[in-house]
């Protein structure tokens, strides 16, 4: 029988041609240690061709999950084991894999051709290249064909079903409940007979083949996390989104249009909510972003909440319609799920190089606030509060997630939301003003003199006629080109936006002795909290705190920033938030940046401000981690 060893935690990588239906398996396996009471935390990767070439390095699809019994920040930087369906896959995340970790690859796979294909001169499996590795290579093609032959599929479809073989092996090498996937199975299948049985069929001889092999020296588990009492699923970022937005609408009891175009790696989003008009939700999927976030702005128009999500791409298409929402002053909530770019750049792959765009990118002076959520989880959070500053202080918001964080998953605390305070569209039902004949009438740039907000009437209200627009307007709605009242205009919506209530910055300093602040935003939360706990580990004393609001900023910023001595800024682009540090503060900054189209890990920022420490006596320049000297 074979000897079960307990782990605290392990990082798995499946990988494969982009039609092996990896990114299914990574989701399955995610599926069973969520149910398991893990904390775990994923990072899907797939090319940006929708049919890469078979067998090919740049056609590899890959998934990537860690999962321990005890709290975690990140998908993990190395794999402890990878599982390669072909020789491309093998290729492209053998680098990656840590030392002595455990290989489970198709050997069925590893042909001639195939071999070529992958750029391989000789067999990996057979020259000693993966010496200090453990290799277990069974002909996964085979038994899986074998595992189905008494169901009348073809051999086609029948090899279709490896990655479910594959899959039970490894669930039951990390004694995963099998019930979720089978579950999954049955049901996703249902209308299907011949899939879903063949599916089932291959996971489960999966499962008994590790049982009966005895190809493996050890199974391994890992217990439950602690977790807060609560009711959890895993969510991914864009599904957090999702409910997060309605939630919002939910909470303001408005309607929720979500008019948008498709792109990657946003349409989740819209996918999700379209399954959802039970609660409320239309969604318009729009002939062009610039058609999508016209109907959106115009559901705020008719009294509900317009959303619109979009990437990089779309932003810069939008671009005059959130400037007319700054203009009109109308409740718009703007997600960018940000990829690689510039234009069309790597669609699939992650980044945060829309800072500026989202900051300072329309002309006129059009202040917006700015909104970042830190973890998959958390983007619920960020799209509530979106909503809640869009409705009352009636103005566009733009969201900047990416899509690290939008496909990655981790456990999420289902919030109750009768808990959750309620959001007042405040709506004009009466006439807030008179006409120079002393006559009831609607002016719909009268202020509230707490927020600055514009008063809100639905069109369509008795006595409650206005008119808005891209012209500039006076408090009656007429169109004014009187310098002083656009002076007036203009300096009252910026002020509006700058007193958006924003939380203080909370500095996580354990020692209190800190000299060096690593300061991020967004996705780079995870691997600035995971980096910091490897650098505490070795002794070193480094502070962390993380931005949620990128405008306004929080009110003490400034003191956070002179309390230390080194600041380093982790950015996914060559800068941006560092540069703005550097304009709104003068602040003595140093940049971490990169552009790979991948997240940072938690390696990177520790060996990052290791060296940096190394240096600072030497060195009379903080230098960025491009090579540039820091302001």
């Amino acid at each position: 029988m074979v000897d079960v060893v307990t782990l605290d935690r392990i990082i798995i990588r499946f990988a494969g041609d982009s039609g092996d239906g990896m990114q299914l398996t990574g989701d399955r396996f995610t599926a069973e240690t969520a149910h398991q009471g893990n904390d775990l935390a994923t990072l899907p990767s797939y090319p940006a061709e929708i049919r890469a070439p078979q067998g090919t390095v740049p056609g590899v699809s890959s998934f990537q999950i860690q999962f321990a019994d005890h709290d975690i920040s990140t998908p993990g930087d190395r794999p402890d084991v990878l599982v390669a369906m072909n020789p491309a896959a093998l290729k492209a995340h053998l680098p990656d894999l840590a030392d002595g970790g455990i290989i489970v690859v198709d050997a069925g796979e590893f042909t001639s051709r195939a071999l070529t294909k992958a750029g391989y001169s000789s067999d990996p499996l057979t020259d000693g290249s993966l010496q200090g590795r453990a290799v277990v290579a069974p002909d996964l093609t085979a038994l899986t064909v074998a595992a189905v032959a008494d169901l009348g599929v073809t051999r086609k479809e029948a090899t279709r079903s490896k990655n479910m073989f594959a899959l039970g092996l490894v669930t039951w090498l990390y004694s995963r409940p099998t019930a979720p996937t089978e579950d999954y199975l049955t049901r996703r299948f249902a209308q299907q007979p011949a899939v879903r049985d063949a599916n089932l069929a291959a996971f489960r001889a999966g499962h008994a083949f590790g049982e009966t092999s005895e190809l493996f020296a050890h199974r391994y588990e890992i217990a439950a996390a602690p977790m807060p009492p609560g009711v959890y699923r895993h969510i991914n970022g864009n599904q957090a989104m999702a409910y997060g937005l309605m939630t919002g609408a939910h909470l303001a009891g408005l309607g929720l249009v979500c008019g948008t175009y498709p792109i990657t790696p946003a349409s989740d989003i819209l996918h999700e909510l379209a399954r959802h008009k039970n609660h409320g939700v239309t969604t318009v999927q729009a002939e062009d972003e610039i058609a999508g976030v016209g109907v959106a702005l115009g559901a705020s128009f008719a009294g509900a909440l317009g959303v619109t999500t979009t990437s990089g791409p779309g932003l810069a298409l939008k671009t005059e319609t959130i400037n007319l929402a700054v203009m009109t002053e109308l409740p718009l909530v703007v997600v960018d799920v940000q990829r690689a770019g510039p234009s069309t750049g790597l669609p699939t792959k992650t980044e945060q190089a829309d800072l500026f765009a989202a900051l300072v990118g329309r002309p006129g002076e059009s202040p917006v606030p700015v909104l970042a959520p830190g973890t998959p989880a958390e983007c619920f959070d960020v799209a509530v509060e979106a909503c809640r500053i869009a409705v009352t202080y009636r103005t566009p918001v733009i969201v900047l997630s990416d899509g690290y964080l939008g496909n990655g998953a981790e456990p999420w605390q289902v919030p109750r939301v009768e808990d959750m305070a309620p959001i007042d569209p405040a709506f004009e039902t009466e006439p807030n003003g008179v006409s120079a004949s002393g006559a009831p009438r609607h002016l719909p740039y009268r202020r509230d003199p707490q927020t600055l907000a514009r008063a809100w009437a639905v069109p369509g209200t008795p006595g409650l006629e206005h008119r808005i627009g891209g012209l500039e307007k006076s408090e009656s709605g007429a169109i004014s080109y009187d310098p002083d009242n656009h002076e007036t205009m203009v300096r009252v919506r910026a002020a509006k936006i700058a007193g958006v209530p924003v939380a203080d910055l909370t500095v996580d300093d354990p020692s209190g002795r800190a000299d060096v602040l690593v300061l991020g935003w967004g996705s780079t939360a995870g691997p600035i909290r995971a980096g910091a706990d490897l650098l505490r580990q070795g002794g070193h004393e480094v502070a962390t705190a993380h931005l949620r609001h990128l405008n306004p900023l929080p009110a003490n910023l400034a003191e956070v920033l002179e309390r230390y001595d080194r600041v380093v800024v982790p950015e996914l682009n060559l800068g941006q938030l560092a540069l703005t540090l550097r304009a709104v503060f003068s602040a003595r900054v140093t940049s971490l940046s990169q552009v790979r189209g991948m997240p940072l890990t938690a390696h990177d920022v520790a060996d990052f401000v290791a060296n940096l420490e190394m240096e600072s006596d030497s060195s009379p320049h903080e230098t960025s981690a491009t090579g540039r000297t820091a302001a």
